[in-house]
């Protein structure tokens, strides 16, 4: 009998793969960074041939590290960054244009000429979206456009459109299947998440024709397997999630109010609402959580900041105050606050629940005293201040009290952080044991497809704390510090319009 799931998490910035056994516990982990492109301001592309040739270079480095074969391997389950958008060649599966990542603001203008319109209602209605460049379906609209005759051949069904788990599929499969999941057709833009189809009115609105649509699976279901010579030996595809509702998964957030923030490139909060979409007044996005075999799906609510991680990598890359991410606790650390310095993440717009593209990063509150420290600080502080503005909107539509916050990825490893955001939200912050909840849930899904796993009640056993934090601040002091955030975001806010 096969032990292990292999898990691909196909992320922003990097590539990784890590292969669980029965009890969720990682054997082995292999990861690659891949270069990021910036063509223009506020656009960001990547190779699509950067990111197979990663994902699947780590894939077999996961593999050999542990000794497992394909024969190991029960399931194949994927995670991906989610909205970022591949139009690619039916017959030769070589992409037409660099992926559109989901960072790109390239169509901002588009958005707002669709809001003008009035097309807003339509779509918030029936995808549970906001017009925002953010998600997929400008992006395809963008491409079909741009690209010379890449309208006639999508017409002509040569060409196929997808999000990064369809790509990782078609190739993975030698371009058997076009298939995605439920949660990546959510963010699309172009699915309507209460019927779970294709939504022809948005097609048509948009200008995309249907021959280039991948077909629409469940989250956890087998959809076929690997061709032979990936592996070695073919393996089973049984599972797709975009990475938040995979790490939602991963979390155990199995029951409505139970709620995650993954702390990655983003920051982005999910609360299971259950098996009906909430809608939101208060600018959260409503989305399918997932979807098992027949299964009705459960849906969320969902908050995404598009800046976290990434701002640290800015500290890194661009001002060069750090030499490496972990570097920036004990450079925060070494000031006892931020000495009145906000620094507001907007490289790319604000996402919930402002939805502002045109707002940019800013820094305030600066003094003749004010240093790198306070500015790492300050950037540290900006990730757990967008949080608790999501959290605050997630409390509002769903009339639900959170009594803790579930955390994860890359930056909850970050004790400074951490402990902060316990203060700023006034709950306490649980942290798992496994902190690559993402690849873990992909991994959950197929292996309740494959019956690896025989229930969530059996996942849900494995999920324990690592480690808790209290919120130590007073109320006066919590609420002072927020009401700066807001009045440093007011500054950032409309800097392009």
């Amino acid at each position: 009998m096969p032990h292990y799931i292999l898990s691909l998490d196909q992320g922003t910035t990097s590539s990784r793969a890590i292969i669980f056994d029965h009890a969720g516990r990682q054997l082995s982990t292999a990861q690659s960074e891949f270069p990021q492109g910036y063509p223009q301001p506020g656009w960001v592309e990547h190779n699509p041939e950067a990111i197979w040739d990663s994902q699947i270079t780590v894939a077999r480095q996961a593999l050999a590290q542990a000794g497992v074969t394909a024969a190991d391997l029960a399931a194949i389950g994927i995670t991906n960054q989610r909205e970022t958008t591949l139009i690619w060649d039916r017959t030769t599966g070589a992409p037409i244009h660099n992926a559109v990542v989901w960072q790109d603001r390239r169509t901002a203008e588009m958005c707002s000429r669709l809001k003008a319109e009035g097309f807003e209602a339509t779509v918030r209605s029936k995808t549970g979206l906001v017009l925002d460049p953010y998600f997929s379906g400008t992006k395809v609209a963008w491409l079909l456009d741009h690209v010379a005759g890449a309208r006639a051949r999508a017409e002509a069904g040569e060409l196929a459109f997808g999000t990064v788990d369809t790509f990782l599929i078609w190739r993975l499969t030698g371009g058997a299947l076009h298939v995605t999941d439920v949660t990546n057709a959510s963010r699309t833009l172009l699915f309507n998440i209460h019927t779970l189809s294709w939504d022809a009115e948005i097609l048509e609105k948009l200008n995309i024709p249907a021959a280039i649509l991948p077909e629409v699976k469940p989250s956890g279901a087998v959809y076929g397997e690997t061709a032979g010579d990936i592996f070695g030996a073919p393996v089973p595809i049984a599972g797709a999630a975009g990475d938040q509702q995979a790490a939602t998964f991963g979390q155990a957030c199995y029951a409505p109010g139970l709620t995650k923030n993954t702390y990655g490139t983003g920051c982005f909060m999910l609360m299971n609402t259950g098996a009906e979409p909430v809608p939101s007044p208060s600018g959260l996005l409503t989305t399918v959580g997932w979807q098992v075999g027949g299964q009705a799906a459960a849906y969320a609510l969902e908050g995404s900041v598009f800046i976290a991680g990434a701002a640290v990598q800015w500290l890194r890359d661009e001002l060069k105050i750090i030499h490496s991410a972990p570097e920036v606790e004990a450079l925060a650390g070494s000031v006892a606050d931020t000495g009145g310095v906000y620094m507001v993440p907007a490289f790319v717009g604000l996402g919930a629940p402002y939805w502002d593209p045109f707002a940019r990063g800013t820094i305030v509150g600066l003094t003749r005293g004010a240093g790198r420290a306070h500015i790492a600080r300050a950037t540290l502080e900006s990730i757990a201040y967008q949080s608790r503005d999501v959290l605050a909107a997630m409390e509002q539509d769903s009339g639900i009290k959170l009594p803790a916050l579930r955390v994860d990825g890359g930056a909850a490893v970050n004790d400074l952080l951490m402990q902060f955001q316990a203060d700023i939200l006034g709950v306490p912050v649980q942290r798992p044991r496994v902190n690559e909840t993402t690849a873990l849930g992909a991994a959950y899904l197929a292996g309740l497809a494959t019956g690896f796993w025989e229930s969530v009640d059996e996942i849900a056993a494995q999920w324990q704390i690592d480690k808790e934090y209290e919120p130590q601040m007073s109320e006066d002091r919590r609420e002072a510090l927020y009401a700066g955030w807001r009045r440093a975001v007011e500054r950032a806010r409309g800097w392009e319009a």
